[in-house]
């Protein structure tokens, strides 16, 4: 059987590196952190008296936010509803409205398109167990007496997991299909090293790795841990990763290393931001313009240096200026002065033209790149930047006007959630099952089918509900073309139960106020 982890080999595997290297590039851009990464700007000052003030002069313009966090916006800014195919009040629906609530998906989803957005990928889980973490619990209760552990009731989760501990093992002869997903990642451990430290008795304390290793295929999860030994820093993909040599495989703790999951797929769903054909990772929104980020970055050091050298000039003038001077002759006018005699021209400051109209031109194009590669109109976040500005985009009311000028950005947001949908909906229909295998046979469960669910997405930017309504009632003769429940569902994003308690409010209102009795009744003629 070929594993990726087993004792003698690398953690992580040299095919992962480069991809893992890229996640951290990306999480440090996204969070404002360029410094970590380009070091571009240091020769700026490279050799000058001013080298030292290199860290105070670098600016890092984090871009990369807005520009990410933007189609996440647009993609949840109206929560999508999520559908079962079934009756409000069935099983089916009623079970799938409590799993995407208790799960918080619409929040989940936001976090992983950034997340996405900065890495390339996304991974959640899918499992059965108790949310709730009692570990604390379990160690106080080993103290004190008559301390009771909590009832834990088993449930669907979906969570996300760090796509950087995250090892997919490929089909044979497929670059995009999965027969394995390992979840592996180190954990340090303190223990001690037997070394006597003191007449107490008192020993040292080291910290050792564990590689803990959670391996999914088809049917089952395993679970294995291994001794780790520090082999080296990989450096050469622009950010440094760690590596590990995999030594004797250890005791994990566990009751049972390997657990059913009762069904045929994988429980770890993959969410690319944007894939090609020839591989399974995905592109993110960054790394296509590290260099182009690394240039506005040195542009703005520039500016900044050039200002602040100059914000204080260089003064000349007469040597008996004024009697207010340094005892030399030469008057302190904030700067350095520079003495000269009666004859020569009048006091003055040297001033030096630092080309920053080039400079400004230049950070013009730059960050017009940037929005441009991005997909990303520039008026989307109320401002511009760059000359090339394409107006504010509040110049258009008409619907349809607005639905093109977001164009660029909703082509994006549409890519990206085609991943997010097939994922989640994937998701949904593995925790549907997970959940009626681990309840077969219990008193008191009610079983229900395992439904493969649909999502309504909506594109977050504002409907001119009136201008649709005038068309609908155009096409179809003014007659109705959505039920009440459905409607109060969209327009307040509700689920089905939640739609039902309105409904069923709004009917005892009517009740309540026009009674029992048909309104027609008094269109009868009496003769």
């Amino acid at each position: 059987m070929t594993k990726l982890f087993v004792t003698g080999a690398q953690y992580p595997p040299q095919a992962d590196i480069e991809r893992i290297s890229k996640y951290y590039r990306g999480k440090a851009i996204f969070a404002g952190k360029q410094a970590e990464i380009y070091e571009r700007a240091a020769d700026l000052l490279k050799g000058t008296p001013h080298e030292s003030q290199l860290k105070s002069l670098y600016i890092a313009v984090n871009i990369m936010d807005v520009l990410l966090t933007k189609p996440a916006d647009l993609m949840v800014a109206d929560p999508p509803t999520f559908e079962s195919g079934k009756e409000g009040d069935s099983a089916e629906q009623t079970r799938l409205n409590a799993i995407v609530e208790e799960n918080d998906l619409t929040q989940m989803i936001h976090e992983t398109v950034i997340g996405a957005g900065y890495r390339g990928d996304s991974f959640i889980k899918t499992y059965y167990a108790p949310r709730v973490d009692v570990t604390m619990t379990e160690e106080l209760a080993g103290e004190y007496e008559g301390i009771t552990l909590p009832e834990r009731p088993a449930e669907p989760i979906i969570e996300t997991v760090d796509a950087a501990i995250v090892f997919p093992e490929l089909s044979r002869g497929s670059r995009k299909r999965f027969k394995a997903v390992n979840i592996a990642w180190v954990e340090w451990v303190e223990e001690r090293t037997g070394i006597v430290e003191s007449v107490l008795a008192r020993t040292k304390m080291k910290e050792v790795p564990y590689l803990n290793v959670e391996r999914h295929v088809p049917g089952y999860i395993v679970h294995e841990r291994y001794e780790l030994s520090e082999s080296g820093v990989v450096t050469e993909y622009g950010y440094p990763v760690s590596t590990y040599l995999i030594g004797d495989r250890v005791s994990t703790g566990r009751e049972s290393d390997i657990d059913a999951t009762w069904i045929p797929q994988l429980l770890v769903h993959h969410i690319p931001y944007k894939t090609t054909d020839d591989d399974w990772r995905g592109i993110s929104g960054v790394e296509k313009l590290e260099s182009t980020l690394a240039a506005i970055n040195d542009r703005l050091v520039q500016i900044d240096y050039i200002l602040w050298k100059h914000s204080d000039p260089i003064a000349y003038g007469p040597e008996d200026i004024g009697d207010d001077d340094d005892g030399n002759g030469a008057v302190r006018w904030g700067g350095k002065y520079i003495p000269v005699g009666k004859e020569d021209p009048p006091p003055g400051y040297m001033v030096w033209n630092g080309q920053l109209d080039a400079a400004f031109k230049e950070l013009d194009i730059l960050l017009g790149l940037v929005f441009q590669m991005s997909e990303t109109p520039q008026w989307l976040f109320g401002t511009t930047l760059s000359s090339d500005k394409g107006g504010t985009g509040t110049s258009h009311t008409d619907g349809g006007a607005i639905k093109a000028r977001f164009m660029p950005i909703l082509t994006k947001v549409k890519r990206i959630r085609n991943h997010v949908d097939r994922a989640i909906r994937d998701a949904l229909w593995t925790a549907m099952q997970l959940e009626n295998a681990a309840n077969e046979g219990v008193a008191g469960y009610r079983p229900y089918n395992a439904v493969y669910p649909k999502i309504t997405w909506h594109d977050g930017i504002p409907r001119d509900e009136k201008a649709e309504a005038e068309v609908y009632s155009i096409r179809t003769g003014a007659k109705p073309t959505v039920d009440v429940k459905t409607a109060i569902k969209r327009m307040d994003g509700l689920d089905d139960t939640q739609a039902d308690q309105i409904v069923k409010r709004i009917s005892d209102d009517e009740t309540r106020i026009n009674g029992t009795v048909d309104g027609t009744v008094f269109n009868e003629v009496v003769v």
